[in-house]
């Protein structure tokens, strides 16, 4: 119990809260932001991938609550996707602990992470851009489920519960991306509804998977369900009152530059990297917006809320 009432645990509970929120705002950050941010405070990388994803498999377990008594999930593709990242996502703990010893296991997973951030990183910024050219394009919802694709389906499956597995970073990222391209007429609710879903057993697995390798800090997992629980909430109680545009931006320049920092880049290529992604950035959006036929700066057109 003492363990609760350290700074270190205060410190996982704020900045769990602030993650939390932003989980809230646009659906989407969870492990991508967390995991570093428990590795930037001092927790052994292999025990935030651990506690991270034990967490996760509680918080994920409300939305696709909700998700199924509204029926919206698409039930046989969240099972073709649970066939393939099940197996995989439990394998990512044996698959880390195989590495080597523990200090080979840290730098292992502090490569790995920062790779997968900048792959997050640039799939939410197709998604972003496939939700404007969907809206662009009319937003036309369809009502009947489209015909399922087996074989890419169950390999979507596989890649991200491979790497949310190994790294707790992309569940919702990558397969929310694929399941776009492979499945466009999929209405959102019903492409939100199947993510969430599906990401439960994944998380589950990959969570399994690291317990039996790692174990469960409480001092880091609680203050992570405490703080991250209530700042969901009021993040989605705040939704409506803030650009989602801007923050899905600012989510992927935060990956991009963490991912960096993780990889080993010095401090002050970052600086310069994160400054232009701030300054040009804006005005790459705004061009893709008017090439689209959208206002340049109109933040709100195309926002959706989709879960990570």
């Amino acid at each position: 119990m003492s363990d609760l009432l350290t700074l270190s645990a205060l410190s996982v509970l704020l900045v769990s809260f602030g993650v939390g929120i932003v989980v809230g705002l646009t659906g989407m950050g969870g492990g991508a932001l967390m995991t570093p941010a428990l590795i930037f405070l001092g927790v052994n990388p292999v025990a935030a991938v651990a506690n991270d994803l034990v967490a996760a498999s509680i918080n994920k377990s409300v939305g696709a609550g909700v998700h199924w008594r509204r029926g919206s999930p698409n039930l046989r593709l969240a099972g073709l996707l649970m066939l393939g990242s099940v197996p995989f996502a439990f394998a990512g703990g044996f698959i880390v602990n195989s590495i080597g010893a523990a200090k080979e296991q840290q730098d292992f997973l502090t490569t790995a992470i920062g790779f997968a951030l900048l792959f997050t990183a640039l799939t939410y910024a197709l998604r972003m851009y496939l939700q404007l050219r969907h809206v662009t394009a009319g937003n036309i919802i369809s009502e009947d489920d489209p015909k399922v694709r087996v074989l890419p389906t169950v390999l979507v499956g596989a890649i991200g519960g491979l790497l949310v597995g190994i790294t707790s970073v992309g569940s919702g990222s990558l397969i929310m991306v694929a399941l776009l391209l492979i499945y466009p007429t999929l209405s959102a609710v019903r492409l939100v509804g199947t993510d969430l879903v599906q990401a439960v057993p994944l998380v589950l697995a990959a969570a399994i998977g690291h317990v039996f390798n790692e174990g469960v800090t409480w001092a880091v997992l609680i203050p992570l369900v405490l703080g991250g629980t209530p700042g969901t909430f009021l993040g989605a109680r705040m939704a409506a009152w803030v650009s989602q545009s801007v923050i899905r931006r600012g989510i992927v320049i935060v990956l991009s530059l963490t991912g960096l920092k993780m990889l080993g880049v010095p401090p002050e290529w970052v600086g310069i990297i994160g400054a232009g992604l701030l300054l040009l950035g804006p005005l790459a959006w705004g061009f893709i917006r008017q090439h689209r036929g959208l206002p340049a700066f109109d933040n709100n057109a195309a926002a959706w809320r989709l879960p990570d």
